[in-house]
């Protein structure tokens, strides 16, 4: 066996020596799934060590660490992983669809989670579920069309995970209409949401990205944002707008170390889409050439890859996810 020693403290874990094992500074405030399958032996005084402990911010001791030879780079990925804890993100409209598969695949990626959705019902079951496996997500009930809400959601959210990393801007609704039947109604509506309502998002969570000097702010652009589409003036202009304001982001806080970024699904499998008739998803499928609609899991894939650190020389860009549709 390998060992080495780490000090646990309320501000993170830290190895004795700087040439022990790993060079590097194991800060993090969640201990779960240490080193993907290292055996842990040690104590804290008589109390033996366990995930409980680990996790308890009280605890100041020593604890020996003995990892059961494990290959280099699976040594490092883990480390990686404890590193990938500290991370805070928000996922805006994650009740549901692609919010609900970035949660889940964020999560499982070892970030912790705040839910933000105006469905308090789904969001609520999605935090139970998460709970039940030990994963750490917390729910918030969030218009985020209201500037004053979204205010109090970034403090709570602070309050409850002590940081936010990155903002996931996916939230959005459509009122598809032809512009001759389109209501005022149906655009302030899709505005408010989808447009107002990122702004508002990223306004408030700025300052706290700021503040740490590193930040991702992904926003849910569209195929038709990019090239439009029959009967969503409303839909079109908003996700137009999420794109040029990627771009002024980009530019604004690029220096500060963070990236704004987004994306651009195309035909993509959800609740709505299985609620169209077959003929109508069958077309959808024939456009694109990879014959197939997306999954909502493909398009969290990319949120999760945009919201890494191996992104980071990635900013200002529009991502199409849409199986070669708009070629």
């Amino acid at each position: 066996m390998t060992f080495s020693r780490f000090f646990i403290g309320r501000n993170g874990i830290f190895p004795k020596k700087q040439n022990e094992t790993k060079n590097k500074l194991l800060k993090t405030k969640c201990f779960n799934n240490l080193l993907n399958g290292c055996s842990l032996e040690g104590c804290f005084g008589k109390v033996p060590v366990d995930r409980t402990n680990l996790l308890n911010p009280e605890n100041e001791h020593w604890v020996l660490v003995a990892a059961i030879l494990l290959p280099p780079i699976k040594l490092i990925e883990s480390i990686e992983r404890i590193e990938s804890m500290k991370k805070v993100a928000i996922i805006t409209g994650g009740a549901s669809g692609i919010g609900r598969a970035t949660v889940l695949r964020f999560l499982r990626d070892g970030m912790q989670v705040a839910i933000w959705d105006v469905q308090t019902e789904r969001g609520q079951a999605l935090e139970a579920e998460c709970r039940e496996q030990g994963l750490s997500a917390r729910f918030f009930q969030v218009n985020t069309a209201d500037y004053a809400a979204v205010q109090a959601a970034a403090g709570q959210t602070v309050e409850a995970f002590g940081q936010i990393d990155i903002l996931i801007n996916n939230a959005g609704i459509t009122r598809d209409a032809t512009l001759k039947k389109m209501t005022p109604e149906q655009w302030d509506q899709v505005i408010g949401v989808n447009l107002t309502g990122v702004f508002n998002c990223t306004k408030a969570v700025y300052p706290y990205l700021e503040a740490r000097g590193w930040g991702r702010i992904i926003t849910a652009a569209s195929v038709v944002g990019l090239y439009g589409n029959f009967g969503q003036t409303n839909y079109a202009a908003t996700k137009a707008g999420v794109i040029g304001m990627t771009k002024v982001w980009a530019r604004e806080f690029g220096r500060k170390g963070i990236t704004a970024n987004a994306v651009a699904p195309g035909f993509i499998r959800t609740e709505m889409v299985d609620a169209l008739p077959d003929n109508v998803v069958q077309m959808m499928q024939d456009k694109a050439p990879a014959g197939r609609l997306g999954t909502v899991e493909e398009v969290a894939a990319v949120y999760a890859f945009l919201a890494s650190d191996e992104a980071a020389f990635i900013n200002g860009a529009t991502i199409s996810v849409d199986g070669g549709l708009t070629l």
